[in-house]
């Protein structure tokens, strides 16, 4: 489909809400192409180690530089260029996957963003706070005990990687982060068996593309 104009879901998603697992569900029930964590992948086959790329890109690293408006970067000196470097190739990678032209969902990464001129559907995805700190809960019980988070712990995460979630929001649109305008569908996943879910928000997406 190289050339043509292509479908392209963005989800973005509160930490714990279940985002991921929606957008991979909905990759799923259209038969597109799915992509999260195979960015880090595509990256490290650029040379760069998948350890370091998951620890800056996990940090939400673009509120530590100064930018303007669609990602342009005033370079920085010193260590922070390879950091820069990182986040420079993922839009890179993200662009090259929308060029590409074939239909597909695309999880985080700042890909509603880098992709404004694309027009995708935009969606975010939130649930309430017991909701979220009783998924990442059952993630923990999937590791080693001695490796588990704390409840504690988990809700620090929740509330770190929201605060730097919300910060790289705003750099990159210059929009507060409450502000739901940048989303074209805003979800509540409390209470939802998220396949479900899915179903509901796919038949929205396919009457937003023939609107």
């Amino acid at each position: 489909m190289t050339g043509t104009v292509a479908r392209i879901i963005t989800v973005s998603r509160q930490f714990g809400s279940g985002g991921r697992e929606l957008g991979k569900r909905l990759s799923d029930l259209l038969g597109w192409d799915y992509y999260d964590r195979e960015i880090i992948q595509l990256l490290s086959e650029q040379g760069l180690d998948p350890d370091y790329v998951h620890r800056v890109l996990s940090g939400h690293g673009w509120h530590q530089y100064q930018l303007t408006y669609r990602n342009s970067f005033h370079q920085p000196s010193g260590s922070a260029w390879r950091q820069t470097e990182v986040l420079v190739r993922q839009r890179e990678i993200i662009r090259a996957i929308a060029a590409e032209g074939n239909d597909c969902v695309i999880v985080g990464r700042d890909a509603d963003v880098i992709l404004h001129d694309e027009a995708p559907f935009r969606i975010f995805v939130c649930a309430d706070l017991g909701s979220r700190l009783a998924r990442c809960a059952r993630f923990e019980e999937k590791k080693e005990l001695n490796d588990r988070l704390s409840e504690k712990e988990i809700l620090r995460n929740i509330r770190r990687i929201d605060r730097n979630r919300r910060q790289t929001r705003e750099i990159l649109t210059g929009k507060s982060a409450a502000d739901g305008s940048t989303f074209d569908l805003t979800v509540n996943a409390t209470g939802w068996d998220i396949k479900k879910l899915a179903e509901a928000v796919a038949e929205f997406s396919a009457r937003w593309f023939e609107r």
